[in-house]
């Protein structure tokens, strides 16, 4: 008898976890996670499925990267010397 894998069916739910962690949570998981790699104690499994998980996060902390850059280019300076965010203009 088959048995079912678990990581399949947990895989949506688990992936959209990440993708809502805060950006200094998800740095500080991914820092666990390349601590934990470099020991040596890990079995291959292990190992590919933290470097799996590591993808994930690294991917979550450059997006979130990328949304503040972008965020910061938007700023611009009134005329009273005020901060405001502009409406962002697509370069296509």
């Amino acid at each position: 008898m088959p048995v079912p894998n678990p990581s399949k069916s947990a895989a949506p739910s688990q992936s959209a976890k990440v993708a809502s962690l805060p950006f200094e949570e998800a740095l500080k998981k991914l820092e666990t996670i390349v601590e934990a790699m470099e020991g040596d104690d890990l079995p291959l499994e292990s190992l590919l499925a933290k470097y799996e998980e590591g993808v994930k996060l690294a991917q979550v902390c450059q997006a979130k990267l990328a949304e503040a850059e972008l965020k910061i280019q938007q700023l611009e300076k009134t005329a009273g010397g005020e901060l405001k965010l502009k409406p962002f203009e697509s370069e296509e």
